[in-house]
């Protein structure tokens, strides 16, 4: 009897010691589970840190494109702005229809973050307009191409641009022509496209304040003109003051507006050509009297 209860105790030890390994497992609990992210909500992926010898703003190698259209404005551009160029060069020009190399170049090359108020230069390379004070705007990059494009420049023309403003478009005609005049009805804007085209050494460019309506006489005739505001009709002093073969650039109208290209014949006879729909400022001064 004693041996039997001896046995039957021994089991009950052994029943009770296989119920704590159960709910007392050896292994450690399984970690709980992360939540995924929303489906709508990119996972970020982990960014390596630079290199001590890095410089985000390092200075560029020239040419920056396998074209060499995109170049440094001057010596120790930061690196960000000209890789903005680039990709306004070939996001909105390139991929559209402008093709002329010395358009491309001029566009490339010119530091247009220096022609926009500090404020608003880190999307100086935007395609679209951006105001410049008193009213007025910088055109967008690709309108400045192709009325560039399509006055169809060479290097030994004088041109006249009509609406000066800050200088960007008389840069790009300092980049392709001889020598470029620039007019602007608003003197504080003249003052500062004076300054600023004189501060990136463009010699061959000239500004003054005036009334683009009139054009400027004194300097005529000129080969390219540009015109950067609306008058309701093409003002005659300007078809006047082309040279025989020259190209006249300029949005005409009131509500609605079109981009036009005239040229003067040998003849003296004016062929006229509507290019697309635009919208600017309207011309101020004497074009508001007609």
């Amino acid at each position: 009897m004693a041996t039997i209860l001896v046995v039957v105790g021994a089991m009950l030890v052994f029943l009770w010691w296989a119920e704590q390994a159960v709910d007392d497992p050896a292994e450690p609990p399984e970690a709980p589970a992360v939540e995924a992210p929303p489906p709508d909500e990119p996972v970020a992926e982990p960014q390596e840190p630079l290199a001590q010898s890095e410089e985000p703003f390092a200075e560029p190698a020239e040419p920056t494109d396998q074209a060499g259209w995109v170049r440094p404005a001057y010596p120790n551009e930061q690196q960000h702005n000209i890789e903005q160029r680039r990709r306004m060069v070939e996001e909105h020009l390139l991929s559209r229809d402008i093709d002329n190399d010395r358009v491309l170049r001029a566009m490339g090359r010119i530091a247009r973050h220096r022609f926009v108020p500090e404020e608003l230069r880190q999307v100086a390379y935007a395609d679209r307009p951006l105001p410049i004070g008193h009213k007025q705007t910088i055109s967008q990059p690709y309108i400045v191409a192709l009325m560039t494009q399509l006055v169809e420049p060479k290097p030994t023309d004088r041109a006249l641009d009509v609406g000066t403003g800050s200088g960007y478009q008389a840069a790009v005609l300092a980049e392709v022509c001889a020598e470029v005049y620039g007019i602007e009805i608003l003197e504080p804007l003249a003052e500062l496209g004076a300054n600023r085209l004189a501060e990136l050494g463009y010699e061959n460019a000239t500004v003054r304040h005036g009334d683009g309506f009139r054009g400027w006489p004194e300097r005529a005739p000129f080969d390219v003109i540009i015109v950067a505001a609306a008058p309701p009709d093409v003002p005659e002093p300007l078809i006047e003051q082309l040279a025989p073969g020259g190209r006249l650039v300029i949005p005409v109208g009131r509500h609605f507006q079109h981009l036009m290209r005239l040229r003067k014949l040998p003849d003296g006879t004016i062929e006229e050509e509507i290019v697309l729909p635009v919208r600017f400022v309207p011309m101020t001064g004497e074009a508001q009297k007609r």
